[in-house]
């Protein structure tokens, strides 16, 4: 099967006709296998899918988009590399409909960092595509959204989204805006913060799949 994104898969345990689909997208500089460490933990309805990011950094690290920094060591985005993945991985979630008996209206997304910030992004640009969101450790950034992105309907849409208190890679207070952001939309949404870094910890993991299971 030619899918546009490299990809391991976990089978749902438990077949339907169709089932749920959990897409995870790792962070900058990882690869696939990272996330897909939890996936035996995952409910068992769902087909578990963890997509490699496009770029190749070398030593099987990859990203979504290049993350730059400025003479005074300033870090930027890739803006258009970001829209370019945000795309890549809207066009994945088709592919995989079409080719896994995998429910179209049961859809979600599990970032972490990066990956939690173009999870938002793909979520908020397609709600039509996408019905949850689990974004860990990363923020909402409006300029990798589609323009008229606020004209979407996002009455079916759930965000849970998740925080370390100490992350000494994504402040904290960035992500202390999602809440209020996705409030604004109408959107329903979790946000949670742990006393930890720029990590998943025990507890988090406890509760994104409780959030899982009763959504």
């Amino acid at each position: 099967m030619n899918l546009s994104l490299e990809y391991l898969i976990r089978e749902p345990k438990i077949k339907s006709d169709k089932n749920p689909l959990l897409l995870l997208l790792h962070g900058y500089g990882s690869n696939e296998a990272d996330l897909f460490s939890f996936a035996s933990e995952l409910p068992e309805e769902y087909y578990v899918i963890s997509a490699r990011a496009p770029y190749d950094l070398q030593y099987g690290s990859y990203a979504w988009y290049a993350i730059n920094f400025d003479a005074n060591e300033n870090k930027f985005s890739d803006h258009e590399q970001a829209k370019l993945s945000r795309d890549l991985i809207a066009q994945f979630i088709e592919e995989l409909i079409a080719n896994y008996p995998i429910d179209e209206k049961q859809v979600t997304l599990l970032g972490f960092s990066q990956g939690a910030i173009l999870s938002n992004a793909i979520a908020l640009s397609h709600p039509d595509k996408v019905q949850k969101v689990i974004a860990l450790s990363g923020y909402i950034s409006e300029p990798i959204f589609e323009e008229n992105y606020k004209n979407n309907d996002f009455s079916n849409l759930k965000i849970f989204a998740a925080h370390g208190t100490v992350d000494q890679v994504i402040p904290v207070e960035w992500a202390r805006k999602t809440k209020p952001f996705l409030n604004g939309l109408g959107i329903q949404s979790v946000y949670n913060e742990y006393p930890i870094g720029h990590g998943v910890s025990p507890q988090e993991f406890y509760d994104f799949r409780n959030w899982l299971t009763k959504n």
